[in-house]
């Protein structure tokens, strides 16, 4: 049995159109950036520093505060990451840090690629007369650098950057501004995203229909707020159920 249609969608980027982190090996990003600035007299080895700076990310993007705050000037937060990482091997170089944040983001950029059915699935719902937001969190530069890259635009009615807007999910008031926009009811929208507290369970507060992407299989979080009203690997899945 088909899943009915909704009256307007509204989209995640990162990890949902394209990948992100999903699909990039960030750990080749870490090691060319660092590679690149630091000489090979240091004395350890380039994985050991890339693992202390994974492990001082995790500790930093943790906070949800922080996060919101960090998001919106990347370059700047992955700085302070690195400049943390290096101090464990007692080199205070703030500028050597901003270079290896610097060449980080190049290397990531040119890794961002479209998951293979993102277009497809949005110009099907298109087709259909779904209307479209996309909804995604950052600076504003950098984010509609990827938008304007893998020509996003002409797809969507609506498009709400936080960095822009000045506000990001899981504000309220960024979802219902979208439902404005759209000219739509919460309970005639869906919102798809691989975040389960931004496009899963704020929405869901409100009366949208939250889409999880559950790239991995993980299955729901402990201890999760909402359930989903759908649970997808990839947008792709979603051809086959409306």
């Amino acid at each position: 049995m088909k899943t009915p249609l909704p009256k307007a969608i509204l989209l995640d980027m990162d990890d949902t159109i394209i990948a992100y982190d999903q699909g990039v090996d960030t750990d080749m990003c870490w090691r060319a950036s660092i590679d690149k600035h630091l000489s090979i007299k240091e004395a350890f080895h380039t994985d050991e520093l890339v693992s202390k700076i994974k492990q001082t990310a995790s500790r930093f993007w943790s906070d949800p505060e922080r996060h919101r705050i960090g998001r919106l000037d990347l370059y700047k937060a992955r700085q302070s990451i690195i400049a943390q990482a290096l101090q464990q091997y007692n080199i205070e170089d703030t500028s050597l840090a901003g270079h290896i944040a610097i060449a980080y983001g190049e290397e990531r950029d040119r890794a961002v690629t479209l998951f293979p059915d993102s277009i497809e699935v949005i110009t099907h719902f298109r087709r259909k007369g779904i209307k479209l937001a996309l909804l995604t969190n950052g600076n504003a530069v950098p984010q509609w650098n990827k938008i304007r890259r893998f020509e996003l635009a002409p797809l969507f009615d609506c498009i709400l950057v936080e960095g822009e807007f000045g506000i990001g999910k899981p504000e309220e008031r960024i979802y219902l501004h979208a439902l404005e926009q759209l000219g739509v009811t919460a309970d005639e929208t869906w919102m798809i995203g691989d975040n389960f507290e931004w496009e899963i369970a704020a929405p869901q507060r409100l009366g949208i229909k939250g889409i999880w992407v559950d790239h991995k299989g993980a299955g729901i979080p402990a201890h999760a707020s909402a359930q989903p009203y759908m649970i997808i690997k990839s947008l792709g899945d979603l051809l086959s159920v409306i």
